[in-house]
């Protein structure tokens, strides 16, 4: 007889090699878990579009590919895909028996896996990173109570009632939960986390690239706002770029560096052309996520100036969470994703969203307090290695799962040799 270690079947829209925070998130989980002592694996859908093997290899972790094609009508299209969904996770079944099955977000990820959970009796695990009917109104491919943001949710919360458990990333979704109607015992809070075996140690700043990005003035090293990311509309960028005018009639020597891309990369492109701060305004694109920590180096503030919205309300951003392992100073707007993350006053700012004045202010104010960053600085990565460490957190998965499967996942399983 032998001792196997227990299985965890992760069931996700996407993942590594891609280049995401859903990507992200996941690698840092499985990673976590993996140290833990558990045996796990992914299996993504046909939203996967990266092209590679059927079993492939990323980052010392094992990801399955379902294969098929979604097309039709909207609804029949989604059927489709869920269909094709549910026989890549059973293909994964037939060599691989899971212990438990742990479907992330979005729903359709939870259909697919609730129909293999039962057929198969396997406890399932549902986990909610965001609602993504708010998530399209949020990127502008949906719209607020729309036939296709009613059956989003009324597909979510069938998965939802279906679950043995459901995790959630942050107190709004779980609170939203709650108001719904589902009990108490049943969600447990996972908070988005860091690596900090990745992303803990903040690299030199490199004074070629800064140069090269015009952040010296007549030999002075200029204070330098970034934001690194997706460009989308609930972002505010465009609130930031406003602000850039104000801020520089307090900080002359001030530089917004802007890293990332997204639907509206073009617009704010445009916005920054036409500013009166367009000469402090820099666009780096996309970068590799082993090249971000060289762009964060070259920042003194990131800011986060998202735009109010049941979004932004909900749910919690996984960036100021990196730019406070890297050591740096946060002004986020004061929506209730930020308000879980940030103290103001202590691990960052908070100011009025959707005010580019207030931004301003907020962010001039923190430049001028050069004094006070030490303080930000220490009680940011004090707070991150406290409470946001995957290592640490990740611990909160073996209560979920040993309150569904506990013979299976106290001591491992032991199996004919």
């Amino acid at each position: 007889m032998t001792i196997r270690q227990p299985r965890i079947l992760h069931v996700l829209d996407h993942s590594l090699p891609l280049q995401s925070g859903y990507a992200f998130r996941t690698r840092a989980i499985l990673k976590a878990q993996q140290a833990m002592g558990y045996d796990v694996m992914g299996v993504t859908g046909l939203r996967h579009y990266a092209k590679g093997p059927r079993i492939e290899e990323s980052a010392g972790l094992v990801f399955h590919r379902s294969t098929g094609l979604a097309k039709g009508p909207p609804v029949w299209r989604e059927w489709n895909e869920v269909n094709a969904f549910e026989r890549g996770i059973e293909a994964v079944l037939e060599r691989w028996r899971p212990d438990v099955l742990h479907a992330h977000s979005p729903a359709l990820c939870g259909a697919a896996a609730l129909r293999v959970a039962r057929r198969h009796a396997i406890p399932l695990v549902y986990e909610i990173r965001a609602f993504w009917e708010d998530a399209a109104v949020g990127n502008g491919t949906g719209r607020e109570g729309s036939a296709k943001y009613r059956l989003t949710r009324w597909l979510e919360e069938r998965v939802i009632a279906g679950a043995d458990a459901v995790v959630t990333i942050c107190e709004g979704l779980r609170s939203d939960l709650l108001a719904r109607g589902t009990p108490a015992h049943k969600v447990t809070v996972m908070p988005n986390g860091v690596d900090l075996s990745l992303f803990g140690k903040p690299v030199w700043r490199n004074a070629a690239l800064a140069r090269e990005l015009g952040f010296e003035v007549d030999g002075r090293t200029c204070p330098v706002i970034g934001f690194i990311g997706s460009f989308y509309d609930y972002e505010g960028l465009d609130e930031l770029i406003a602000a850039m005018p104000r801020i520089l009639a307090r900080q002359p020597d001030a530089r917004l560096l802007l890293v990332g891309g997204g639907p509206r990369a073009e617009a704010l492109r445009a916005q920054a052309q036409a500013s009166p701060a367009a000469h402090a305004i820099r666009f780096v694109g996309r970068v590799p996520h082993d090249e971000v920590e060289r762009y964060y180096a070259l920042t003194d503030v990131l800011a986060y100036p998202r735009k109010r919205s049941r979004l932004t309300d909900l749910v919690t951003p996984l960036k100021p969470l990196e730019a406070m392992a890297q050591g740096k100073l946060v002004a986020a707007s004061d929506v209730g994703g930020h308000r879980e993350l940030v103290e103001h006053g202590r691990t960052g700012v908070l100011f009025t969203p959707d005010d580019p004045a207030a931004c301003a202010e907020a962010i001039a104010k923190l430049l001028e307090q050069r004094d006070s960053w030490p303080a930000y600085r220490s009680a940011g990565l004090a707070h991150v290695r406290e409470r946001h460490d995957w290592s640490v957190n990740a611990r909160r998965y073996r209560d979920v799962y040993q309150m569904l499967a506990p013979p299976f996942l106290e001591k491992g399983l032991t199996v004919a040799a």
